[in-house]
């Protein structure tokens, strides 16, 4: 397996968990990268201490997509094979990250998405019914659109070919952004496998952040984010690639 990797970390007011959870990524992965979002509550001060991992920040909080650009862009100036995404509240196991860089590999995938739903692993959680069920109906109406077979569209645990990054448009800054991604995607014709994750939810009433946390508006929120994202990729993706839910899915 390729050592040429980088694990990225969207990280924002996570004080409770950036430490023990950085300290559980640098058992597996040689270099890490935190994006810290105007965190506002010691995460930064927590991070400013560290002198084993690169920081890079935003200030403002800009959002979960727009850290994850972030990440990407370094990625790509610094010539990395393969980039890890894994969120920092401790819903993500580390040890896993090796086994993701090695089925990108393996598949000559250009996305290796983890999923909460191929496997029942001992000890999952019970998902909140409302996040299940808005999971189920967008990645239901992902696959519909798109002709794909996800079984988890929100997912944040993921490697990516870094020399597939720059074939991106991605403009969605927040929580909607791995909508945009997988329009994208589809769109590009890239090569995308899942691989089984635990399920484990240690917050259950975490927010999205104000309107959002409203089950119907996030819903439309997210329809009119897929929507948009199939309007704007039919514009460049070349159509030769394209998935066939691809050239008219936008309606």
């Amino acid at each position: 397996m390729s050592r040429k990797f980088l694990t990225a970390l969207p990280v924002y007011n996570e004080v409770d968990t950036v430490s023990e959870v950085l300290d559980q990524v640098l058992n597996y992965s040689d270099d890490v990268l935190v994006v810290d979002d105007g965190s506002t509550d010691g995460t930064s001060e927590l991070l400013a201490g560290r002198d084993d991992i690169r920081v890079v920040t935003h200030n403002p909080n800009i959002g979960y997509g727009a850290a994850l650009r972030t990440a990407f862009a370094y990625a790509q100036e610094h010539d990395y094979e393969t980039i890890v995404t894994i969120d920092c509240d401790g819903q993500h196991e580390p040890q896993r990250i090796p086994g993701f860089v090695a089925a990108r590999e393996e598949a000559d995938a250009d996305i290796v998405s983890g999923s909460r739903y191929l496997k029942h692993f001992s000890g999952d959680s019970s998902p909140p019914a409302d996040r299940r069920r808005v999971n189920e109906r967008i990645t239901a109406e992902i696959n519909d659109r798109l002709d794909l077979s996800l079984t988890d569209a929100f997912c944040g645990f993921k490697a990516y070919r870094v020399d597939a990054l720059p074939r991106f448009r991605l403009t969605e800054d927040g929580d909607a952004m791995p909508l945009d991604l997988w329009v994208q995607a589809a769109c590009q014709g890239m090569r995308i496998i899942e691989i089984p994750v635990p399920l484990i939810y240690l917050d259950e009433k975490r927010s999205f952040g104000g309107a959002l946390d409203d089950v119907v508006t996030r819903m439309e929120h997210y329809r009119d984010v897929l929507n948009r994202s199939l309007a704007a990729a039919k514009e460049f993706a070349p159509a030769g690639k394209r998935r066939s839910g691809c050239a008219g899915a936008a309606g």
